[in-house]
């Protein structure tokens, strides 16, 4: 089984994309007060993701998106891209960068505070538990590439329905589709919604004959961690 990192080494004037995610997606505006991208660079080695808007200063994300120097990006009204830096960051205790390789457990979480407050038109998602009933259904959204290798199709905010496949795990969410629908580069963190609630965190995606993308994707549920979100925000309060 071959996994990738969702990961892109994209500069920010890369061209806006008529899809993100793999397979049939749709607009991703009705989530937009919800998502913005998380930035990372390490060395010479840049690449972005998606996250969640928690609270006014907070994105949850997946924690190998934060390995190096972090910033929140995210659109202003007039179109223009805009940075904010960041305070601090918490990861989870349990999340193993070596997890794919040692096939070990993760759990891929993490918190980042920004300096400033986000624009007041970002609104704090909720948090959710997700089903564990075989077939349900969320949403994903995130801003990653349409198709696997082209960074040119990364930057604007697209979502898709997944539905939960085997194996159930109370930990995790296996999701498919049957439209070929996924997670590509660029949509680790970004937030699996049911019922307008966020309730899983993107961690992994898997393709079909040797590709990365379109086939699995691998989120990290949030309510058993959900004690672990709500101390660090109030720790950090």
């Amino acid at each position: 089984m071959k996994f990738v990192r969702l990961l892109l080494f994209c500069a920010l004037g890369c061209a806006a994309p008529a899809n993100a995610l793999v397979g049939p997606s749709e607009n991703g505006a009705a989530y937009a007060s919800h998502v913005v991208m998380v930035l990372s660079r390490s060395g010479a080695r840049a690449g972005f993701c998606s996250g969640a808007v928690i609270a006014p200063r907070v994105v949850l994300t997946a924690a190998h998106c934060v390995s190096g120097a972090t910033r929140v990006h995210f659109r202003d009204e007039n179109g223009a891209p805009a940075l904010l830096a960041v305070a601090r960051i918490a990861r989870h205790a349990g999340y193993r960068a070596d997890a794919v390789q040692a096939r070990a457990r993760s759990v891929d979480l993490a918190l980042v505070e920004t300096v400033d407050p986000l624009p007041t038109r970002f609104q704090p998602a909720p948090l959710g538990v997700a089903a564990q009933n075989e077939g349900a259904r969320f949403v994903i959204a995130g801003f990653g590439v349409s198709r696997e290798g082209a960074g040119a199709t990364s930057g604007t905010l697209r979502a898709a329905t997944l539905t939960l496949r085997a194996p159930i795990s109370h930990l995790l969410l296996w999701l498919a589709s049957d439209t070929g629908a996924g997670a590509c580069t660029g949509d680790s963190g970004a937030p699996l919604f049911a019922d307008g609630a966020v309730v899983g965190v993107t961690a992994f995606a898997e393709g079909a004959r040797g590709a990365g993308c379109g086939k699995l994707t691998q989120a990290v549920r949030i309510a058993p961690f959900r004690n672990w979100i709500e101390t660090t925000l109030q720790s950090w309060r």
